[in-house]
C-alpha cells in the first residue's frame, strides 16, 4: 500500500491524540520528529526505530518526508508552516491554524509558492457525524437550513496548562482552543458564508485568567444563524448528554466528576503545573502509551448538536444521526470507526497523492479563525462584528 512519509513537529498533546490514528492507519509512517524535549525524543526513537530532533529546520532537511504534521503549541504555526514548506513538504497543522490573519496568509502563500498542500486540522469538522449530518443536508430532503445550536460543557480551563494557555493574547483561552472546532462545524453544515458574530466571552476566574467560556450568535449569507456556547468551567458536563460517550469516542462514567479540579488543587505553582502537563504527554512519566485500538468505540464528537431544516431537527450522535421529520422519528446509524481520526487521512493521503483539493485547506481555516478574532472583539467592545473587518488582537510585543 502506497504510504505517506510523515514527519512530526511537536510531540506534546495534540501528537499523543493523534498518535491512535497514525498507529492504526496503514496509509502513514512515521519517519522522523522533532522536539525540544530530550524524553519525547528518546522515547519517539524507542517507538519508532526513527529520529527525532531538536528543531524543525534540520527534520524538514530530510528527503524521505512527504509532509510535516506540526503539533508545536499555537505561537509556532506560522514559522513551522513556513520551514517545511520551504522545503518542499506538504503541511498538516493542528487548529487554530495561527493566532493572526496576517500569519494565516504567510502560511498560505508560502504554500502555494512551494507547490504544496496545506491541511489545518484537526478540527471536530473532520468527525463523521457531521460530515454524515452534512450530506443528508445536501440531499435537500430536508430543505434549507435555518438556525443551528451548538453547546459543550467541559473541564477544559482545569485541565493541566502551560503559562501561555492562559493568556489569550499569546493564543491560549476558549476562544482559540475549542471555539475553532464549533466555528468549523456550523460553519461546514449551514454550507454559507458567515456575515455577523455577536459574542461575548466568560473569564471568571482570577487564577485561570483567560476566557473560559463564550456564547455567540453567528449570522450566515444565507439566512441562516447558529448559537455556539461552551463552558470550560468543569461543572455540568455536556457529555451526559450524548450518553457518557466523551469527546475522543470513549465510554466515560459520571463517577468523574469533579476530577480535573480536585487534580489541579493540589498544585502549587504555574512552573509545577506546566511539569503536570508535561508528564503526562508524549515522553512523559506520566504518560499512558497509545494502542491501534484505544478509545475507537463510538465516533469523536465536540459536544450537542442540533440543526434545524426547513422539513427536519438533524442531531449528529456519536453512533448515530437522529432525524426529526414532520411525523416520525428515524435513526442513520454509523458504523463504528476501524480508526480514530481516520477522516484527517482520508483528506490529507487525497491531497499529498491524488492532488486533490482540501476542504480544510488554508484559506477554510483563516476563514474560521477571523470568525474567532471577531468574537474575542464583538465581546471587548460590546457590539456585532461584521466578518471581514479588522479582526485582530493585541498581542504583548
Amino acid at each position: 500500500m502506497e504510504k505517506i512519509r510523515l514527519g512530526i513537529a511537536g510531540l506534546g498533546r495534540a501528537f499523543s491524540l493523534m498518535l491512535p490514528t497514525f498507529l492504526g492507519d496503514a496509509r502513514v509512517q512515521l519517519v522522523a520528529a522533532c522536539d525540544p524535549r530530550e524524553t519525547a525524543r528518546a522515547q519517539f526513537e524507542a517507538d519508532f526505530d526513527a529520529p527525532a530532533y531538536r528543531d524543525i529546520d534540520t527534520l524538514a532537511q530530510r528527503p524521505d518526508i512527504d509532509a510535516i504534521y506540526i503539533a508545536s503549541p499555537h505561537q509556532f504555526h506560522a514559522a513551522h508552516t513556513r520551514i517545511a514548506a520551504s522545503h518542499g513538504k506538504h503541511v498538516l497543522v493542528e487548529k487554530p491554524m495561527a493566532l493572526s490573519l496576517a500569519e494565516c496568509d504567510d502560511m498560505i502563500d508560502s504554500c502555494r509558492e512551494a507547490n504544496v498542500h496545506l491541511i489545518v486540522g484537526h478540527c471536530h469538522s473532520f468527525d463523521t457525524p457531521y460530515l454524515r449530518t452534512r450530506e443528508l443536508i445536501a440531499s435537500g430532503a430536508f430543505g434549507d437550513v435555518k438556525m443551528i445550536h451548538a453547546l459543550n460543557y467541559t473541564d477544559y480551563l482545569y485541565r493541566p496548562r502551560r503559562p501561555e494557555e492562559l493568556k489569550t493574547d499569546e493564543g491560549g483561552g476558549a476562544v482559540f482552543s475549542q471555539a475553532a472546532h464549533q466555528v468549523d462545524i456550523v460553519r461546514l453544515l449551514a454550507g454559507s458564508r458567515a456575515t455577523r458574530i455577536r459574542a461575548v466571552v466568560g473569564n471568571w476566574d482570577a487564577q485561570r485568567p483567560t476566557e473560559g467560556a463564550y456564547t455567540a450568535t453567528l449570522w450566515f449569507e444565507n439566512g441562516a444563524f447558529a448559537t455556539l456556547s461552551y463552558n470550560g468551567y468543569a461543572h455540568f458536563d455536556s457529555d451526559e448528554w450524548t450518553g457518557w460517550i466523551g469527546e475522543m469516542g470513549q465510554a466515560r462514567s459520571a463517577d468523574e466528576y469533579g476530577a480535573a479540579r480536585r487534580k489541579l488543587s493540589q498544585v502549587v505553582s504555574r512552573e509545577e503545573e506546566a511539569r503536570l502537563k508535561a508528564a503526562g504527554t508524549y515522553g512523559g512519566d506520566a504518560y499512558t502509551p497509545a494502542s491501534k485500538t484505544r478509545g475507537v468505540r463510538r465516533h469523536q464528537h465536540f459536544g450537542p448538536l442540533i440543526v434545524s431544516c426547513e422539513r427536519a431537527d438533524l442531531r449528529p450522535m456519536p453512533d448515530g444521526i437522529v432525524v426529526y421529520g414532520d411525523e416520525r422519528r428515524e435513526r442513520v446509524e454509523l458504523d463504528a470507526p476501524a480508526v480514530a481520526r481516520a477522516e484527517v487521512i482520508d483528506e490529507l493521503f487525497a491531497a499529498v497523492r491524488g492532488n486533490a483539493a482540501a476542504l480544510h485547506d488554508g484559506a477554510w481555516a483563516r476563514g474560521t479563525l477571523e470568525i474567532c478574532l471577531a468574537m474575542l472583539r464583538s465581546s471587548a467592545e460590546q457590539r456585532d462584528v461584521l466578518i471581514g473587518e479588522e479582526t485582530s488582537i493585541t498581542r504583548e510585543s
